[in-house]
């Protein structure tokens, strides 16, 4: 593990979108991420005061972004979106930023919400791009802090 990612305590994951952004806390000691929120965006833009709260609030060590990639691994419209937010947060809030491949994450997550509420439920009103951070910020964390 290269030294840098040893002195990681907290990381904020985050599930990009268009209309949404799903944010995940992580702890490295634990290797643990759990949902945090989820931010409204606008045509991808989110409310920049919002993440600079949180980045406040819980004083992150590093970020987390997925990407979307196509399930043959190329990059895709929506990738290249994820990747110029990756670098938004990295100039505005001077952290290191990595990505995580995210495939199938928003699959996952809203199997996981239909096992936990029993029947499908309202996208809109039970948005699941918190738990879809928390599984890409799980993912990454296994893979890098192992």
């Amino acid at each position: 593990m290269p030294e840098t990612l040893k002195s990681f305590k907290l990381l904020l994951g985050f599930d990009y979108g268009t209309k949404q952004i799903g944010v995940a806390v992580g702890q490295a000691l634990t290797q643990q991420a759990r949902p945090l929120t989820t931010l409204k965006a606008r045509d991808g833009i989110p409310n920049w005061e919002e993440i600079a709260a949180l980045i406040k609030e819980w004083q992150p060590d590093a970020l987390v972004i997925g990407l979307p990639l196509n399930m043959d691994g190329t990059t895709n419209a929506m990738c290249t979106r994820a990747q110029k937010f990756s670098r938004r947060l990295n100039g505005r809030f001077n952290l290191p930023v990595y990505t995580h491949d995210e495939r199938l994450t928003t699959y996952a997550a809203k199997g996981e919400q239909m096992r936990t509420h029993g029947t499908q439920t309202n996208y809109r009103e039970n948005p699941v791009d918190a738990l879809a951070a928390t599984l890409l910020l799980q993912g990454w964390l296994e893979q890098n802090l192992n």
